[in-house]
């Protein structure tokens, strides 16, 4: 019997997913050079390092984690090489999925947590191979209260390969967004690893969105959000309890919620960064035509009849008029209720 998930696509879920593709529309419409998308990408290398290896306890400041990746020297610390290990693996990642070869299976997640925990392991037998041996969740601010058991050593490679098996067949099916959140909470769930696991899934969920054709997925980094609020992400990937206990009754909808709401602020974080001359030839979008359109034929346009007209969320319409009337596309007429907007002459 095949695996699958329990999830509802929820109003929540439906609306942020839509509001990610016009995030990257919007970047896209940027024009970035191929200098300036290689500047973002090394940003997110760095980001992504720094705070995929914070949320498992690594101390290291951001500003030292920048100055270890430019000068990559050979005689480091503990702390230092998990960094340079993430940053290794994440660029691998990048250049498999650009090149069409990366591929989901075993081999695959055995060889990121090789990499993840390479030099940082006192059991060589641990590195690179799904676990052999129990592992227990304890709590890291009370040491002897055991959160979570996850599945028997008898069940993980079953369980691994059929999550493999279900993401790879729906690549292109299911959501980019809804493939990679199903992916990032389940192999948590299992638990595959005597360690490395947190870093292993989180990397791998960068290269499932790449693979699943995610638009800029190399310019990102959702594990910032992570790091914001560590203990509101260990709570929603998490379970509480026996394995065997709440399999049966596992649901993926809060968590694919919060999952679509990382990428979403970090897109946003993103676009804060660019500068505006670097939209010099701004791309209009279907959902900016369609204001203008209107105007032309009505004269005028207001929210409310926007927003009978576009299923967009308010924020989003609320975005589309700030960017026409930035592009001095449009103007606005009236004060409160009473406002409109009509074509600039």
């Amino acid at each position: 019997m095949n695996w699958t998930p329990e999830y509802t696509i929820s109003d929540k879920l439906l609306s942020t997913i839509r509001e990610i593709g016009e995030s990257l529309g919007e970047l896209k419409s940027f024009h970035l050079s191929n200098q300036d998308l290689a500047k973002l990408e090394i940003e997110a290398r760095e980001l992504s390092s720094y705070a995929s290896t914070s949320i498992e306890g690594n101390p290291l400041p951001l500003t030292d984690v920048k100055r270890l990746l430019k000068t990559q020297k050979e005689s480091v610390r503990d702390t230092e090489r998990e960094v340079l290990n993430y940053n290794k693996a994440l660029q691998s990642l990048y250049a498999n999925v650009r090149s069409g070869k990366f591929k989901l299976d075993i081999k695959t997640l055995e060889k990121i947590q090789g990499q993840v925990v390479s030099g940082l392991m006192d059991n060589p037998a641990h590195c690179g191979a799904l676990r052999e041996a129990p592992v227990i969740i304890r709590n890291p601010l009370k040491i002897d209260e055991i959160v979570f058991i996850p599945p028997d050593i008898k069940d993980v490679r079953k369980l691994t390969g059929d999550l493999l098996k279900f993401i790879e067949g729906n690549i292109g099916k299911i959501d980019p967004i809804i493939l990679a959140g199903i992916f990032h909470r389940q192999c948590v769930i299992i638990h595959p690893f005597i360690d490395g696991n947190g870093r292993t899934t989180r990397l791998l969920t960068t290269a499932i969105l790449g693979k699943a054709r995610l638009d800029l997925f190399e310019i990102f980094s959702f594990e910032n959000y992570y790091n914001r609020n560590i203990t509101r992400y260990f709570k929603a990937v998490g379970l509480e309890g026996d394995y065997y206990d709440l399999k049966d009754d596992i649901d993926f909808t809060a968590w694919l919620e919060y999952f679509a709401d990382g990428i979403l602020d970090e897109l946003r974080r993103v676009r804060k960064t660019l500068p505006e001359q670097s939209a010099e030839k701004p791309r209009l979008e279907p959902h900016h035509r369609q204001i203008l359109d209107y105007i032309k034929e009505h004269g005028s346009i207001t929210q409310r009849e926007y927003g009978v007209i576009s299923s967009r969320s308010l924020a989003s319409r609320k975005l589309d008029f700030d960017k026409l009337l930035k592009l001095g596309l449009i103007k606005m007429e009236g004060t409160g209720r009473g406002t409109y907007y009509v074509l600039a002459s």
